[in-house]
Order: structure tokens, then C-alpha cells, then sequence
């Protein structure tokens, strides 16, 4: 750290799930004292509260995995390893994009284990009530716990939300949704447990039960190709997305019903695999939620948006902190995603200055809050990508004013790649 002062914490990292972690462990590895607040009981982001059980982003496009993010990524994937679970590149049967299979109640013992050893303090069940700052830094944060409210100072802070809560309480110009206001669609991935385990879930009666299904079934479905499937590691389950609803505002109202909607979906569907998919007939719903998955909501300004130009040429900058290699994901249309390619090496540069908000000297953002336009945004809001640059911004919080180069070169030390 650059400056003495008398905060409690160096850094201080809102938000539990992939961002929230690459920058807790990042601002830890880089010699800060790192609080990290989270909102659920545990930690994991849309992997654990939403279902979303794959890591995306981790790998490159290509007929083999060659990896885009190491650090602190590459520390979450180890400990996964060591309590058992594979934390290998899997090939999507409908993409053919590499991803990283998880399950969920594994990933969250890995999660704490691996904050633990590198000792950030955890405080779960708690959440960003307020920001005290000056004309150009945060000061404190009012956190609201189980104990009510506290004042935490600290001399670095991280927007790792997803919904961009502390800029939000910390004034930050921002825009909902794209340039137009249109939010991505929601999803709702579900476990379905009761399979029998001697017959194969064949695509092309997955395929066939949807088409009977959507001949005067309550809730059509989009994603006729059956949606993205497969088995949830160390488990029987089978976890399916194939649940896709447009979110009009972000308002609560629309929210609810969109959850309310998601549920009644859900048990359609798995009704529809009990009639009409072999192996399925004794299956029963085992788990969705704990929320539906948000694409997006909120986009604080940063002093830099990486551009859709950015990644289709695979642009490549020498103040480079991480690197997106997703391809753009866009959901404009629930249960129709659109895909557009990474060029040039396979990645693009993500540069510091994406991770900077405009107007405070010490506020960074990590994962989907990160400055991107709406083409870009497709690819970087992954959670592979978030690890990646979760660790920059921690790293360059714990900093205090570094550049993008000093940044990106103390990210390559910590096995980041740049």
C-alpha cells in the first residue's frame, strides 16, 4: 500500500461470487489486509445462487483448451481439485465452447477454503448499505449485518456486485441495460434429480418432447435444440437451461414475476421429461435457485468501455490487466442467444481503465461491472473472465495508483495472464 493511514482494511471487496473473489485474492496475494462483504450465506455468485454451474471464459475458442486466465482463477480451480472435484476443460455439446463443470455445494467449501489460506476476512449474510466519500474517494462503507450496521474504512474498495450496488450508493453515473435501455433475458437453470441412471438422455427426444410440449403447452419453448444439458459432477443430477424470460426493467415487481414465472416453468417442464423423454420417467425437480440468473442490470461509467471493435479484432494494448476470450453472448431474445467471435490471438485486452470508475481515484469495478459496450459486455460478464479481472482490480486497489502496465506486470507475477 501507498498510503498510511488508520482504516481498518486495505481493500475492501463487495461482493462474494467470481469478481468478488479473483479480487479478494488478488488484493491478499498483493500484500493487502482484504475484507470481502457478501449479501447470501456463501459465497459463489451465480454459481451457487443462481444454478449457473459452469465457468465460462476460462478457455479460448478452439478444438483445444488453451487457457485465458490464470492467478486467481487458476488458485479457485486448484482448491476445487483438491476436496475431489475435476475442475477440467469440458467441450459444450451445443457450443463447442470449453467450460469448466461445477458443483455447487463443492465449489462453496472451495471458496471458503481458499480466502481462508490466503486470509481475507469473510463477512457473509451482510451487504452495502452506504459509502461516505470526498469529492474524488470513497472513505467507508456502512455495511448492514446480522448485527446491524457498521462503519468499515478502508483505503481501496471493489465493485464486484453485479448489480453495481456500491457505485450505486457511492454516486456513480451509470446506465441500466444497453445503449437503448433493453436488458439481456433472465435465465433459470434447474437440477433434475430421479433419472435413471442406465439410460441415456438423448437430445433427440429431449428435442421431440419439446415440440409436443410447445403444441399447447402454458409456456412455449425457445430453445428448441433442448437447451444446454448435462450431469452435475459427483452427482445424479441432471442440470438443464433451458428456462428464459425478458426482464422489461429492474424493477421488484418485474423480478417477482419473473421468479413466479421461472418456478411454474420449471415444473412444466420436468412433467414434460416424465412423459415423454426416456429415463426421465420418475425424475422430479431437486432444486432451482436460489435466484434466477441475471444477465444484466446496472453499468457504472468507466473511464474506458472496451468495444465490440475491441474484441472482434482481438485488440491487444500494453496496459493490459486480463483478457476476455469468451465469444459475445447476447441474450436480446430470451432462449435465442447470438454469438459473435473473438479475433486476432483469440483474446482481447482488457484494460485497466475498464476496471476504473470515472470520478473516484479508489473505487474499482471486477466482473460484469466492468466498462463494455453492449457487444463486449457479451463476452467479459462470464465468470471465468471475472476471475480475471476480479484479480486486476484488487491488485490495482491494493496498489493505490499504479498504471495499467505496473498493474498488468504485478498480475503476471501473481500467473495472471495479461
Amino acid at each position: 500500500m501507498s498510503r498510511k493511514t488508520e482504516s481498518e482494511y486495505d481493500v475492501l471487496v463487495a461482493g462474494g461470487g467470481a469478481g468478488g473473489i479473483g479480487a479478494a485474492l488478488g488484493a491478499a496475494r498483493a500484500g493487502a489486509k482484504v475484507c470481502l462483504i457478501e449479501k447470501y450465506g456463501f459465497l459463489g455468485g451465480a454459481a451457487t445462487t443462481s444454478q449457473v454451474l459452469a465457468y465460462c471464459g476460462f478457455f479460448q475458442q478452439g478444438p483445444e483448451p488453451v487457457p485465458a486466465v490464470g492467478g486467481a482463477g487458476e488458485l479457485v480451480l486448484q482448491a476445487m481439485r483438491d476436496i475431489g472435484m475435476d475442475g477440467q476443460a469440458h467441450c459444450s455439446e451445443t457450443t463447442g465452447n470449453w467450460i469448466i463443470l461445477l458443483n455447487p455445494e463443492g465449489l462453496k467449501l472451495a471458496l471458503d477454503r481458499v480466502l481462508a489460506d490466503h486470509g481475507v476476512d469473510v463477512l457473509l449474510h451482510s451487504r452495502v448499505a452506504a459509502a461516505t466519500r470526498t469529492a474524488q474517494r470513497i472513505e467507508s462503507l456502512t455495511v448492514a449485518g446480522m448485527e446491524g450496521r457498521r462503519r468499515i474504512a478502508a483505503e481501496g474498495f471493489v465493485d464486484a456486485t453485479g448489480d453495481a450496488n456500491l457505485s450505486l450508493v457511492s454516486g456513480v453515473q451509470m446506465r441500466e441495460g444497453d445503449d437503448k435501455g433493453r436488458l439481456q433475458a433472465v435465465s433459470a437453470p434447474i437440477r433434475i434429480g430421479g433419472l435413471d441412471r442406465n439410460i441415456p438422455i438423448e437430445r433427440e427426444a429431449v428435442k421431440a418432447a419439446i415440440r409436443e410440449y410447445n403444441k399447447d403447452g402454458r409456456f412455449p419453448i425457445t430453445r428448441e435444440d433442448g437447451g444446454i444439458y448435462t450431469l452435475v459432477p459427483g452427482s445424479g443430477e441432471l442440470w438443464w437451461m433451458v428456462i428464459d424470460l425478458p426482464l422489461p426493467d429492474l424493477g421488484s415487481a418485474s423480478f417477482t414475476r419473473a421468479e413466479q414465472q421461472a418456478r411454474a416453468m420449471a415444473h412444466d417442464y420436468v412433467e414434460m421429461l416424465r412423459r415423454h423423454v426416456p429415463g426421465c420417467a420418475r425424475c422430479y425437480l431437486a432444486q432451482s435457485g436460489p435466484q434466477i440468473g441475471i444477465r444484466e442490470s446496472r453499468h457504472p461509467a468507466a473511464r474506458y468501455e472496451m468495444t465490440g471493435q475491441d474484441l472482434s479484432s482481438g485488440r491487444q494494448r500494453a496496459d493490459s490487466v486480463a483478457r476476455a476470450a469468451w465469444p459475445a453472448e447476447l441474450h436480446g431474445e430470451a432462449g435465442k442467444p447470438v454469438y459473435y467471435a473473438v479475433g486476432g490471438p483469440g483474446y482481447a485486452s482488457v484494460p485497466l481503465d475498464s476496471l476504473r470508475v470515472r470520478g473516484l481515484e479508489n473505487l474499482f469495478l471486477a466482473g460484469r461491472v466492468i466498462g463494455a459496450d453492449p457487444v463486449a459486455y457479451g463476452s467479459v460478464r462470464v465468470m471465468g473472465t471475472a476471475f480475471a479481472t476480479g484479480e486486476a482490480a484488487g491488485v490495482a486497489a491494493a496498489l493505490d495508483g499504479a498504471t495499467g502496465e505496473d498493474v498488468g506486470e504485478a498480475v503476471r507475477r501473481l500467473g495472471g495472464l495479461t
